[in-house]
């Protein structure tokens, strides 16, 4: 049963209702795209993740797999949040979709971001 504690530390309930907040923390430049989670906890490049996501005005949770892919330690340079990137592995492209149809004209935008 130790197993099972680990995995539910991987679990993410993430509240997303501010479409600056979707902004700053979406990552359209990694594969199948992804989003950087504020965090304390200690994660590892490739850890598996889940995140059941509230999304604006969308109704209910949507579950999003996804993997570890950087890590942003506690002080790091240029004041960037401690957190994690999770890029997203799911075969369909349906969490990606309404990312993106939400911030239709702002994601080539200049402004600064969470994660980069």
């Amino acid at each position: 049963m130790a197993g099972l504690g680990g995995a539910k530390a991987n679990i993410f309930s993430v509240v997303i209702q501010d479409e600056a907040v979707l902004y700053s923390s979406y990552m359209p430049f990694l594969k199948g795209g992804g989003l950087f989670i504020p965090t304390k906890k200690t994660y590892k490049v490739g850890d598996e993740v889940f995140l059941r996501l509230t999304l604006m005005d969308e109704p209910g949770k949507l579950p999003v797999a996804g993997r570890v892919a950087w890590v942003t330690p506690k002080g790091a340079h240029g004041n960037f949040k401690q957190g994690i990137g999770i890029q997203f592995t799911d075969s369909d492209d349906l969490v990606r979709g309404k990312i993106e149809t939400y911030l239709a004209g702002t994601i080539s935008s200049e402004r600064p971001t969470s994660t980069m």
